[in-house]
């Protein structure tokens, strides 16, 4: 704990301390991709991607592509994003001979075989009120300290009825991931929100990692540069307010098997590329309520620089 806290003394930003200029000054000859794995967000996707062309293509030239994973969207989201200026592909279409999964994490690694920048940024797509702070407060700390490979967001998180009140890592963070990280990888427990969907990256490191699929996929990237880097290369940016949809307990149940999964595949003895975990669930018709189970089959993708070697 000792380490991790003197790391959150000195690796902990906040997205207002960099000036947009001052990052434009310093990415120089840099590339910056910005990806975004979304499937059914035709609410949102569209005002994300307006910003950030507007922002920081037309305004401020930080961003050079913004790309867009559809993974089986069944509304207008894939539309939507080329409308608003963003570059899209179909997750069965990237690295085909690999085949496809369903899931976010199959949407980030495809993200890697297409993007052409040195510096990568994953924002998710359901984001409601979205900025262009989130790309700025994630992008600084990479462009101005040489030494950092990753950067992982965290925010507040309000709900959308009620009294303003935060929700801190989340409920999966707080009831499973924090408990996990603290048992098998203590270093990273300085990190407020592991789980969030928002991190930037250089290349470079992620190319040469697995993957995890679907919500595996934040915790086991954190595992992985860690190993590979070392904490010294890591960070964490504040920024500020989060607002999008919360998910009901069903999914969340089924995240936090996800995230399970992953601390097993990355952190347990041995060798495996998948982890399959039953729940038991309940639920009610009519008057009578009813047990069943629900299993979900998590598993590791190869790093992406095998996948398009020659």
């Amino acid at each position: 704990m000792r380490d991790a806290a003197a790391w959150f003394d000195t690796h902990t930003y906040r997205f207002d301390q960099f000036d947009p200029a001052a990052l434009v000054a310093a990415k120089r000859d840099t590339r910056v991709s910005v990806l975004i794995p979304a499937r059914d967000e035709a609410a949102t996707v569209g005002a994300i991607v307006t910003t950030l062309r507007s922002e920081l293509m037309d305004r401020v030239p930080l961003v050079d592509e913004i790309i867009v994973i559809d993974s089986h969207s069944t509304d207008a989201t894939a539309d939507i994003a080329a409308e608003a200026g963003a570059t899209v592909f179909h997750v069965d279409e990237v690295v085909p001979h690999v085949g496809s999964r369903p899931g976010k994490g199959e949407a980030m690694w495809k993200a890697l075989a297409v993007m052409t920048g040195d510096i990568g940024i994953y924002l998710d797509a359901d984001v409601q009120e979205f900025t262009a702070d989130f790309v700025i407060g994630l992008l600084g700390p990479l462009l101005l300290e040489d030494d950092l490979v990753f950067v992982k967001a965290f925010y507040d998180r309000p709900w959308s009825s009620g009294p303003p009140r935060s929700s801190g890592g989340g409920r999966v963070t707080e009831l499973v991931a924090r408990p996990l990280i603290l048992d098998r990888t203590p270093l990273l427990s300085g990190f407020v929100q592991p789980l969030a969907g928002e991190c930037a990256f250089r290349a470079d490191a992620l190319l040469t990692i697995p993957f995890v699929s679907d919500y595996g996929v934040d915790i086991g990237l954190m595992i992985d540069v860690l190993r590979e880097h070392g904490l010294s290369a890591m960070a964490q940016v504040d920024l500020g307010l989060r607002r999008h949809r919360h998910q009901d307990l069903a999914a969340l149940s089924a995240m936090a098997q996800h995230v399970q999964a992953a601390f097993d595949l990355r952190t347990a003895p041995g060798v495996r590329e998948s982890v399959e975990s039953t729940a038991v669930v309940f639920h009610r018709e009519g008057t009578e309520m009813r047990m069943g189970e629900r299993t979900t089959t998590t598993v590791q993708r190869p790093p992406m620089r095998d996948v398009l070697s020659p």
